[in-house]
């Protein structure tokens, strides 16, 4: 495995289900690109999707055995069209993995698990979440969604990679940056295109039909969506525009297609910036530590923004790199080391008095923690999404306005940039894919009941956003969690026992005993 150094995460949701299944994340969500897709409301022109198994990829990912799939795993692949207005064109292959359910009596009705990003792999996501005890009494089907890593053509960047590697001793505001990566996002998008990729594709729409197409070519008559994070915008898209045998869904650190993603980013950071202050406060030695924490981590961001910081640090491979801290960076790390969960974000408090004190050893060391390896997310995936059904609705302006007023302090320098993926917006303009249809943002009316999770902690996916998708969700229950972030299956033992009584009857309230036992991290103190 050949591990990346960056400090931006492409796709949060793999980081995490990496990190606790053992693999190391240091240095570690074709044709005619002018022709728009298909509207999801003309009439899809006939097709037939297939079905066929075949091995499990062996490895699952190279140089992580843990990660293998065992005899307990069946896998194949569906055939579909690349593009559904164009069914005699192109065929894009979906891998998939179901595991066996560990009762003896497993329920009939699997659960199909769909992963975030955009362009995170369900098959690398699979052994966490068995880990978790989502198997339990459900066989689960787990999707590498198209142009993702084990399906076919998997559309990632090696050039952004090498960008990212480089970044690592870059600071992001310079402008010699930027131009780094616009010719890395250009390089990649040039090479696909030649290879004939369908890059307006590789959408929330096209997507949403595989899974659809993929319940009926596996014969299955009625299963359960699991969604995390991008996955929980498919959830409600298949739910919205494919309903037929979907039992129920359970929609993990929601993204609902309603609501504008990029233009909350930063105040979604801000509101969980906010819950660890608060919580550091309450814990009396936390607050007699570290009295002044808000204030530390503006000023801490304000002064490497202007003046970063470089600081040695020796990877787990034992070399030495020189990472550049600047202000952006710095409010990245904690965006995301609160989104990990607690075991990640209980030591933030003690790092940011650590760097407003002029040591940035641990925040250096956190920039090349959290990306998974090299070439494992769908970057195709995630900025056809993004692109297209997002990006559209907002402007960088109004980012850095919503920015300034969530994090007053902070300059505007640093808001420009995007949490996890700093440059969206020049990517975007790169990548040239034209705006979804208008029924993209629609809502998800429905009466299948609909299981919410979310973690007071989650820094990516406001736990508020919940609010833009149960009006029109009438069987809908909302379960939130004190201290957990994103995915809050992979924090804590209890989300999956809410979800297994969810599933058990979806039509009555959950049992939510277990709440009272989950409870915010203990901040760690000099």
């Amino acid at each position: 495995m050949n591990p990346r150094q960056s400090s931006p995460s492409r796709s949060l949701c793999l980081a995490v289900a990496l990190a606790l299944t053992g693999v190391s994340v240091t240095g570690c969500t074709f044709g005619d690109v002018s022709a728009a897709t298909p509207s999801a409301t003309a009439e899809p022109a006939a097709y037939e999707a297939s079905y066929e198994e075949s091995p499990c990829p062996d490895p699952n990912l190279e140089g992580a055995p843990q990660l293998d799939l065992g005899p307990e795993y069946t896998c194949g692949y569906l055939t579909v069209p690349e593009t559904r207005g164009d069914p005699d064109g192109r065929t894009v292959r979906i891998a998939v993995a179901t595991v066996r359910a560990v009762s003896a009596t497993p329920a009939a009705d699997p659960i199909v698990y769909l992963d975030g990003g955009p362009g995170g792999t369900g098959l690398i996501s699979a052994p966490a979440a068995v880990a978790a005890g989502m198997n339990a009494e459900h066989d689960v089907v787990f999707v590498d969604q198209r142009g993702t890593y084990h399906s076919e053509p998997y559309i990632s960047c090696p050039e952004q990679d090498a960008f990212y590697a480089e970044a690592v001793g870059l600071a992001y505001n310079d402008p010699a940056t930027g131009e780094k990566s616009d010719a890395a996002t250009a390089a990649c998008r040039e090479r696909l295109v030649d290879d004939g990729v369908a890059l307006d594709s590789y959408n929330t729409a096209e997507n949403a039909a595989d899974i659809a197409d993929l319940r009926v070519a596996m014969g299955i008559e009625e299963w359960n969506i699991y969604g995390v994070s991008y996955g929980t915008d498919l959830a409600l898209t298949v739910l919205r525009d494919h309903p037929e045998g979907v039992r129920s869904v359970v929609l993990d650190s929601v993204v609902p297609p309603n609501v504008r993603w990029t233009a909350d980013f930063w105040p979604t950071s801000a509101a969980a910036f906010d819950e660890m202050y608060a919580a550091c406060a309450a814990q009396e030695a936390c607050a007699a530590a570290y009295p002044d924490l808000e204030a530390e981590f503006t000023e801490a961001v304000n002064r490497l923004d202007a003046e970063p910081l470089t600081v040695p640090v020796t990877t787990a491979a034992g070399d030495t790199v020189s990472v550049v801290v600047d202000g952006y960076k710095l409010a990245n790390v904690v965006v995301l080391r609160l989104a990990t969960g607690p075991a990640y974000s209980a030591v933030l408090p003690q790092m940011i008095h650590e760097i407003a004190a002029g040591d940035g050893t641990g925040i250096a060391s956190s920039v090349i923690q959290y990306l998974p390896p090299a070439g494992v997310v769908g970057l195709g995936l995630q900025w056809g999404v993004f692109c297209s059904e997002d990006l559209p609705r907002t402007s960088l302006e109004e980012v850095v306005a919503l920015g300034s007023e969530a994090l007053p302090g902070f300059p505007e320098s640093v808001l420009s940039l995007l949490p996890q993926v700093p440059r969206f917006f020049a990517d975007c303009e790169i990548w040239d894919v034209p705006p979804a249809d208008e029924r993209a943002h629609a809502e998800a009316v429905s009466d299948v009941p609909a299981l919410f999770l979310g973690g007071t902690f989650d820094a990516v996916t406001s736990p508020s956003w919940q609010d833009a998708a149960t009006p029109t969700l009438s069987a809908s229950q909302v379960v939130n969690f004190p201290g957990l972030g994103h995915q809050v299956i992979l924090q804590d033992p209890c989300p999956v026992e809410v979800i297994n009584s969810f599933l058990a009857d979806p039509a009555a309230p959950v049992d939510e005993d277990c709440i009272a036992q989950v409870t915010p991290p203990v901040f760690t103190t000099p």
